[in-house]
């Protein structure tokens, strides 16, 4: 009886120290299988929103190029407008603004609006829409600049505030490399700030920058 007693007792520690049954072969793990697929699914936004920012960096730039404003117009955002900075500095009181259909309305126009004061001067700078974009916010051929998205690559001593202004907005960067003959202090950027409307990435501000005294 005692040897069947110390049988018992061995088989009972046995048993207890077996390891937990492990899944049937071709059985999946639904947790890890839905993060993975959620991993996924995020890259692919991501990857498709960066791909959709830089060709409407690119078909604006096109727009710029041709002087194309009625094009252009179609890309500022129908319920917020746009607005133009004339340097790095975003100035929400002072920086000229329209709603699209003010653009629309006087870009073909001779009217004359302040856009901001030059550096060093101070003097307002004054010009139609055609002149200030063909003059001051495509002063250079940015369709062969360096392209970021979310990075600035330009910088100089004046105060660049875009994304404080813009905390939750993306914005592209265009940027022209200064020359050796000016000690590559003649660089110049373009930036473009976008928001989502109706599944639609629409231009809400277009910022320049470039060395100033």
């Amino acid at each position: 009886m005692k040897k069947l007693f110390i049988s018992i007792l061995v088989l009972s520690l046995v048993a207890c120290k077996k390891e937990p049954k492990k899944p049937a072969a071709g059985s999946t793990d639904s947790t890890a299988h839905i993060k993975t697929d959620t991993a996924a699914n995020t890259h692919e936004v991501i990857a498709n929103k960066e791909e959709v920012l830089k060709k409407t960096n690119d078909e604006i730039l096109k727009t710029l190029k041709d002087k194309d404003y009625k094009k252009f117009a179609e890309c500022i955002h129908p319920k917020k407008g746009i607005r133009f900075s004339m340097y790095a500095f975003v100035d929400p009181k002072n920086d000229k603004q329209f709603s699209k259909e003010a653009f629309e309305k006087y870009y073909p126009g001779k009217t004359l609006f302040t856009w901001g004061s030059h550096d060093g001067s101070g003097d307002p700078y004054k010009e139609t829409i055609k002149n200030y974009l063909g003059k001051w916010v495509f002063s250079k051929d940015f369709t062969v600049s360096s392209y970021s998205l979310n990075k600035f690559q330009g910088g100089g001593n004046s105060l660049n505030n875009l994304q404080e202004i813009y905390p939750k907005h993306d914005f592209t960067e265009n940027y022209i490399k200064g020359t050796e003959k000016y000690g590559e202090m003649d660089w110049k950027a373009l930036r473009f700030v976008f928001e989502e409307f109706q599944g639609t990435y629409y231009l809400i501000a277009v910022v320049n920058d470039q060395w100033t005294i």
